[in-house]
């Protein structure tokens, strides 16, 4: 990716969504006034010639960030350590020391080890390419730190991040115990039935259990006996079909979320009205995404739509998302999330969205940005090892000139597009039409092609892999799921069904653990919260109850470090356990979960705990046996009952009432702390 590639958000400091000023035809570049891209873009143009543009703009390499913004390659200061020390006084200890001994083993924790971005300076364009052909071999650009024409991967000081994370001595550890090898069956429940899972978990190796911890953001006795009911080919078809599943309650109530349904033309011209009722478009996205995965029905759908908003990364916290962040979300992520990734990658580089984001609106025959053009081949298609170089990455770039920005609604400007023969990954075209159709059909054809690469569909291979399977996945199944995308063309659906028909899978039981955000979904979908408001809370004279509560929710998340579209840079987040791992945030999710079973947030509905189980046993260590089961969907182990039972000071044939003898929300908050909740 670029060097330096965080576009910041600018702080407005007493203002709400500012509703960018807009191109109009004449304006120049391409692109709005205002928006926020990389750090450092002039919008002035050099005396002469043609020029390289870096993520620094004209002339900028080299410089300090500007005060106030995020520094690459540092995290970000947290909340700290949230106290855990909220029970009565005589039990304090005994609790803290089982919540720490239960989940210490899956510690899932925002901003652990940061992703390295040294900045390094690009050379600008001092003498233009031939005129009429980007082919050339005359080196034009490049430092000793990145070769004009070299491989990036061999000269850049990161790799793929996942990866990068996984070459620590964790991610050797996590691999040992990965499952090898692998078959293709007839379908997932004949895959299911005929796998054995051999690896060491905690987790119980039932499949029914493992397809709803990995195909949903967490198992309900819903999603459970749907499962068993339909059975798992059925449900499966089931949730490959969203649009034949009905909307939830709490997705009807979307509709409270004012700019949810509004286009961006919509929004831009009800700014003042939008400002004056306090609502930030951009946000309310966050919210409704959080509302779907914790209430929605749809989950195999939106578990797509989250790996794909990390894979074609937009944040939304960039100066132009108030506008265009959650038509990106609807006409690019969820109208393509289970449809084909080349239609998708193309309909995104039509999207002001992605030019504002990348720069692409900066970027003109004679002011090449390079942003977006990297970004499609690093991030977005073959990947940072899939065979691209510098050479390739400035013909791109060249291409795809044109491309911008005007009253709001993607335009391609022809006279500001390059024409000449241009070469990339075998990509060769003239490109020599001055007719704006037959221009912009040239960059098309060119995503489509980088899109269906067979470096591509190992790229997307890979990352469904670790997404659905482990965070270092068998060679055999990243191999048969690439040869599935490249025989249908990049069509998703197919990809599914041969990963859930694949040993790889099935065999795979508590391989992966749950980030953050993943982990406090599956905290509200496990306790069974509604999204009505509790008796009696009315909200305030801006929003609605459920408009507060999803607001705190997202705000929780991002006081984690993880909320829906929160990445500021256009990698999205890491999928591997050894990238969150810290004590910090991993308290602050137990301690989530203790406010969620005190019913402490009024603007949703909350079982009460002693209601958690139908018939409470009469003695703890049944009482025990029975919670973990409702919350965790299995036993737990005698060690572990034993730390449970330690938290309440009882043994296990104490008697008890449904309260626990008052300790009811101390022992559900604990077993939400053990291994069985943080894996998935």
């Amino acid at each position: 990716m670029a060097d330096q590639n965080v576009p910041p958000r600018r702080p407005r400091p007493g203002r709400g969504w500012d509703g960018r000023q807009h191109l109009t035809a004449d304006a120049p570049y391409g692109t709005e006034a205002g928006h926020g891209g990389y750090a450092g873009n002039t919008g002035t143009l050099p005396a002469q010639g043609p020029q390289w543009v870096g993520p620094d703009g004209f002339g900028r390499q080299g410089q300090p960030q500007q005060a106030g913004y995020p520094q690459p390659g540092y995290p970000q200061s947290g909340p700290g350590l949230p106290n855990l020390d909220d029970d009565e006084p005589g039990r304090r200890v005994g609790r803290r020391r089982a919540l720490a001994a239960l989940g210490g083993t899956a510690a899932v924790v925002a901003g652990g080890a940061a992703l390295a971005m040294t900045p390094q300076v690009r050379g600008l364009f001092a003498d233009a390419p031939v005129t009429g052909d980007a082919t050339g071999t005359t080196v034009t650009d490049g430092t000793a730190a990145r070769p004009s024409g070299q491989q990036p991967s061999t000269v850049r000081t990161y790799t793929e991040q996942n990866e990068s994370y996984m070459g620590s001595r964790a991610g050797a550890a996590l691999k040992k115990n990965s499952p090898t090898g692998g078959r293709i069956f007839s379908g997932p429940a004949a895959a299911a039935a005929e796998t054995q899972v051999t690896v060491k978990t905690v987790l119980a190796k039932d499949p029914i259990r493992h397809l709803a911890s990995r195909a949903t953001f967490g198992p309900t006795p819903k999603v459970l006996a749907d499962i068993k009911r339909l059975g798992i080919d059925a449900w499966l078809r089931w949730q490959l079909d969203p649009e034949k599943i009905a909307p939830t309650k709490a997705e009807l109530k979307l509709a409270e979320l004012p700019s949810l349904k509004l286009t961006p033309q919509q929004l831009r011209d009800q700014r003042d009205q939008l400002n004056e009722r306090g609502v930030q478009p951009e946000k309310e996205t966050v919210d409704a995404t959080i509302a779907r995965q914790i209430w929605s029905d749809r989950q195999l759908f939106e578990v797509m739509v989250d790996f794909w908003n990390d894979f074609l990364h937009v944040a939304a916290d960039f100066d132009g998302g108030e506008v265009y962040r959650n038509s990106f979300d609807r006409d690019v992520i969820r109208k393509h999330a289970l449809g084909s990734y080349p239609e998708m990658l193309v309909a995104a580089n039509k999207h002001p969205a992605l030019l504002l984001y990348l720069n692409q609106v900066d970027s003109r025959k004679d002011a090449v940005n390079e942003n977006l053009a990297r970004e499609n081949l690093e991030l977005y298609s073959v990947g940072v090892d899939g065979g691209y170089t510098e050479k390739d990455v400035r013909q791109a770039a060249m291409l795809q000139t044109g491309r911008g920005v005007a009253d709001g609604k993607y335009m391609f400007f022809p006279e500001r597009h390059y024409l000449g023969k241009v070469k990339i990954l075998g990509f060769s075209h003239p490109n020599n039409s001055a007719d704006p159709k037959v221009a912009d059909a040239t960059i098309d054809r060119y995503i489509a092609y980088i899109a269906l690469h067979p470096s591509t569909a190992q790229y997307v291979a890979r990352s469904l892999a670790t997404r659905f399977v482990s965070d270092t996945p068998p060679k055999s199944l990243v191999d048969r799921l690439a040869k599935t995308y490249a025989a249908n063309k990049g069509l998703i659906k197919p990809l599914l069904i041969t990963l859930f028909s694949s040993s790889e899978f099935w065999a795979a039981v508590g391989q992966k653990v749950r980030r953050p955000m993943e982990y406090l979904v599956a905290t509200y979908r496990a306790l069974g919260v509604a999204p009505e408001a509790s008796a009696g809370f009315t909200g305030d004279d801006r929003r609605t109850p459920y408009q507060q509560g999803l607001r705190q929710i997202q705000d929780k998340m991002r006081e984690l470090g993880q909320y829906p579209m929160g990445k500021p840079t256009p990698d999205g987040y890491a999928d591997v356990y050894v990238a969150w791992t810290s004590a910090g945030t991993m308290v602050d999710g137990w301690n989530e979960a203790g406010d969620l079973l005190g019913g402490w947030r009024k603007q949703f509905t909350y079982p009460k705990p002693e209601k958690l189980v139908a018939r409470p046993p009469a003695t703890a260590g049944a009482y025990v046996d029975a919670l973990a089961v409702r919350l965790v969907h299995q036993k737990l182990s005698a060690k572990e009952k034993a730390l449970v039972l330690g938290v309440a000071g009882v043994s296990a044939t104490t008697k008890v009432d449904a309260t626990f003898n008052g300790a009811i929300a101390a022992v559900a908050r604990t077993i939400l702390a053990s291994p069985q909740h943080h894996l998935r």
